[in-house]
C-alpha cells in the first residue's frame, strides 16, 4: 500500500468530521479533542486489514503454534506463581483456572506480549478506511467511553493493530461489557504488567457467557469404520449415549452419557474427531474461529496433565488458494450444488454443498475441502 501526504491530510480531516457524532454518542467535547488530538494514520493496520493469505491454515498448523510445549511448560508456570488468584477466580466465577489460563497464553503469551500499538490511532484508521467503517467507529466511541471512565490515559491504551487490547486482547466494546476492577484500585486495568483485573475479566466474559462450572468442554473420540454418516451434519446435537451406539468411541475420558454434544471433523474422517458440548461453544464465543476454541480447549487440558491429540492429523492434505476454492464452488455449482456464490470462502454453504457431492459419491460425507475433491470435480 502505498501512503502520501494526502492520505495524511484526509484522515485529519476525517478526525474532525468524526468529532459531531462522537459527540452525538454521549462523548464529551474535550475529551474527544484531548484524546483524539495529533492521531496518526497507521498505514501498517490497513496493510494487515486488507491482506488475504493465498491459502488458509490448516487447524494442526495452527494447533502446533498455540498448544506448543513451551506454550504448555509455560502456562504451568504461570498456574503455579499465580495459584492463589486462579484458585479465588475458579470460586468466584466458577469457571474453570485452566481454561482461563489458556486464553491468557493464546491471546499474549501469557502477557508477554499484549501489543504495543496506539489503540485510537489503529482505531481512527480501520474507520476513516470505511472497508469495516461502522464496525470500527463503534469500536472507536467504545475506546473513548473507556477514557471517560477514567480506566486510562489515551496513550495508555495499547494492543493489536486491530484493536484489541491487554492479557486478554478485549476490544473496547468488550471490555465495556465485561471488565471488572478485580483487584479494587478503582481501574479496570487489562494492560498493566500485573494481570490480576485481566484474568477476572476473562472469567467474566466466560461466566456471562454461559460457562457451566464442572462441566466438559468436549472429548476426543474414536470414529469407527462403520460409523453412520448419514448422522453427520457438523451441527446436529444428540445426548452422547446416541453418538456412541453409532460408531464413536472416547479415547481419554467419558463425557455424561446424557449430555447434548455435536460431532465435528476439523480434518475430515482421516484426523481426530471430537464431540463439542455447550462449554465449547461458551469458548467460541470469545472468538468466534472453531480452531481457535479447540486450541483453547486442548491446551487447557495439556495443563492439567492430559494427553496430546492420539489421532494423527492428515498432514499430507494441503489446503486450497482462494482461487482453487473459488473453482471448487463453482464445479460444486455446475454439478447441481449449490454453494450460493464463488468467493473463494468456505463457509457453511459450501460445506453443505460439499458434504451433498461426497454423499452422491458414496464417500464419507464430512465436508473435508482437499485437492483431490476438487480433481474428482474436475474430472
Amino acid at each position: 500500500m502505498q501512503y502520501s501526504l494526502q492520505d495524511d491530510e484526509s484522515f485529519k480531516n476525517w478526525i474532525s468530521a468524526f468529532r459531531p457524532k462522537a459527540l452525538g454518542a454521549g462523548i464529551d467535547a474535550d475529551l474527544y479533542d484531548c484524546a483524539m488530538l495529533g492521531r496518526e494514520l497507521q498505514v501498517i493496520a490497513l496493510e494487515k486489514d486488507r491482506d488475504q493469505p493465498e491459502f488458509t491454515n490448516r487447524i494442526w498448523d495452527y494447533l502446533d503454534r498455540a498448544v506448543s510445549e513451551s506454550c504448555i511448560k509455560n502456562g504451568q508456570k504461570m498456574l503455579a506463581l499465580h495459584g492463589a488468584l486462579f484458585a479465588i477466580l475458579e470460586d468466584d466465577f466458577g469457571v474453570s483456572a485452566k481454561i482461563i489460563a489458556a486464553i491468557w497464553g493464546i491471546e499474549s503469551a501469557y502477557g508477554s506480549y499484549r501489543g504495543n500499538f496506539l489503540t485510537l490511532d489503529c482505531l481512527a484508521t480501520l474507520a476513516f478506511d470505511a472497508r469495516r467503517g461502522a464496525f470500527f467507529e463503534a469500536e472507536l466511541i467504545a475506546a473513548l467511553r473507556i477514557l471517560a471512565a477514567g480506566d486510562s490515559a489515551p496513550n495508555d491504551l495499547r494492543g493489536s493493530w486491530a484493536g484489541a487490547m491487554g492479557h486478554g486482547q478485549f476490544m473496547p466494546s468488550s471490555y465495556l461489557e465485561n471488565a471488572v476492577d478485580y483487584d479494587q484500585n478503582g481501574k479496570r486495568d487489562i494492560w498493566s504488567d500485573d494481570p490480576t483485573d485481566a484474568l477476572a475479566s476473562i472469567a467474566a466474559y466466560l461466566q456471562k457467557a454461559g460457562w457451566k462450572k464442572g462441566a466438559p468442554w468436549g472429548a476426543e473420540m474414536w470414529l469407527s469404520l462403520d460409523f453412520e454418516w448419514a448422522l453427520y451434519d457438523m451441527e446436529t446435537r444428540r445426548p452422547v449415549q446416541n453418538w456412541l451406539a453409532r460408531g464413536l468411541t472416547p479415547l481419554h475420558h467419558n463425557l455424561p452419557l446424557d449430555m447434548p454434544a455435536h460431532l465435528y471433523l476439523p480434518a475430515g474422517h482421516q484426523g481426530p474427531a471430537f464431540l463439542l458440548c455447550d462449554n465449547f461453544a461458551v469458548i467460541k464465543s470469545y472468538n468466534a474461529s472453531d480452531a481457535y476454541a479447540l486450541a483453547v480447549a486442548h491446551l487447557a487440558d495439556r495443563l492439567k496433565g492430559g494427553p496430546a491429540i492420539t489421532k494423527i492429523w492428515p498432514r499430507h492434505a494441503r489446503a486450497l488458494s482462494r482461487p482453487e476454492v473459488a473453482e471448487l464452488q463453482r464445479l460444486l455449482n455446475q454439478a447441481g450444488f449449490d454453494t450460493k456464490g464463488a468467493d473463494g470462502k468456505i463457509g457453511p454453504n459450501t460445506l453443505v454443498a460439499l458434504q451433498k457431492y461426497q454423499f452422491s459419491r458414496g464417500w464419507p460425507r464430512d465436508g473435508f475441502v482437499t485437492i483431490g475433491v476438487l480433481e474428482g470435480l474436475r474430472g
